[in-house]
């Protein structure tokens, strides 16, 4: 997989940029808040229909301005693409992908695979469930559409769900025949979204582990652990169990006034050498953890669409100390890369990367 070029207008802190990426590493230098992460959340938009950092769209347009533009020309072992999106200052986004009009979110996925490096993914081991639970989600549905048609079609169903518990705790009440109604739907959703993430851990488990082993020499486990436990999650009658096991539990709920099991609540855990890298693991063995998670989704993503991702790597390199620098160098190589760093931490090897000097919101290669 390969983009070609970008486009950007009113976009954060840019007027109008275009920039033509070379097929192998691009490094995107200059001082802090010149723009350079931008870039990368404009390639990430592409990807995933949303901004990774961004708490609202609107926060992307231009200070001033009633809307903003991307364009993005990229391509696969297939064929060529060329994407647009356009957002209004009132939240209304238009995304085409060769001219078609995309009207929801997982008709977007699957078209331009990356994975994001960040300082911030240390989280994926420090942080909360709900950190890993969008780690997981944002992986899977960026290959397969139909789990996030059945992760949007469960919260939509929980929402709703939600709001019927608030009002039976108000009111007192101890049932409503409404609330099976929800759970079976609830049920349904909940068996397709649990089977994803197995497999999708257990593949993650497999790549992972041997990463780990190569920076470190230790043993790294990830081992899924729903909220629910409902037997053999590959058994055809899943569904019906996470429905009796909703329907056991509805008073706990309506004395809580929020669904308090399902995949919501979802979580994984990492292990190395058998202790949990989010109690035990020092610093250094938690970014080893990251960066052999990171890795390992390069590779799930290559074994399912026989062709790797773009990675985007934003100031990753002054969080790495020389080995797991030189570790991930190694890794990288034969991919195209689009590495934002200061003028300070250029990484060694400059002479074979397309290099762009970016400051106050203007790009000069």
């Amino acid at each position: 997989m390969f983009i070609k070029s970008l486009s950007v207008a009113n976009f954060r802190n840019y007027d109008i940029e275009f920039i033509t990426f070379s097929p192998n590493t691009n490094i995107i230098y200059g001082n802090n808040a010149q723009g350079k992460t931008n870039l990368l959340e404009a390639v990430y938009l592409f990807s995933h229909g949303r901004s990774h950092r961004a708490k609202s769209d609107t926060e992307m347009i231009r200070f001033g301005k009633p809307f903003m533009k991307l364009s993005l020309e990229f391509s696969d072992s297939v064929r060529d693409y060329n994407a647009a999106m356009q957002l209004s200052s009132n939240g209304k986004k238009q995304i085409q992908i060769n001219n078609v009009p995309i009207t929801k979110l997982s008709m977007l996925m699957n078209y331009l695979n990356v994975v994001m490096f960040s300082p911030e993914d240390l989280e994926l081991v420090k942080g909360s469930p709900s950190v890993r639970r969008r780690f997981m989600d944002e992986a899977v549905s960026q290959l397969y559409p139909n789990y996030l048609s059945h992760l949007i079609s469960y919260h939509k169903a929980l929402a709703q769900k939600n709001s019927l518990l608030k009002a039976l705790r108000l009111t007192g009440a101890h049932t409503d025949a409404s609330l099976s109604v929800w759970n079976e739907q609830l049920a349904g959703h909940a068996a397709v979204i649990m089977r994803f993430r197995q497999e999708f851990l257990a593949a993650m488990d497999g790549l992972a582990a041997p990463v780990h082993a190569q920076i470190s020499r230790e043993n790294l486990k990830l081992l899924y652990t729903p909220n629910l436990d409902c037997g053999i999650i590959e058994e055809e009658g899943f569904a019906a169990a996470i429905y009796e096991k909703l329907e056991q539990r509805q008073a706990r709920e309506i004395d809580a006034g929020s669904a308090q099991y399902g995949p919501q609540r979802d979580d994984f855990r990492l292990l190395i050498n058998e202790n949990d890298a989010k109690t035990y693991g020092s610093q250094g063995q938690q970014r080893t953890a990251v960066l052999s998670l990171k890795i390992a989704e390069t590779e799930y993503i290559r074994h399912v669409k026989e062709e790797y991702p773009v990675l985007l790597l934003d100031d990753i390199m002054s969080e790495l100390d020389v080995n797991r620098r030189m570790f991930l160098a190694e890794k990288i190589k034969n991919k195209q890369v689009l590495l934002t760093c200061t003028d300070s931490d250029l990484p060694a090897g400059t002479e074979n990367a397309s290099l762009f000097y970016v400051e106050g919101g203007k790009i000069k290669r």
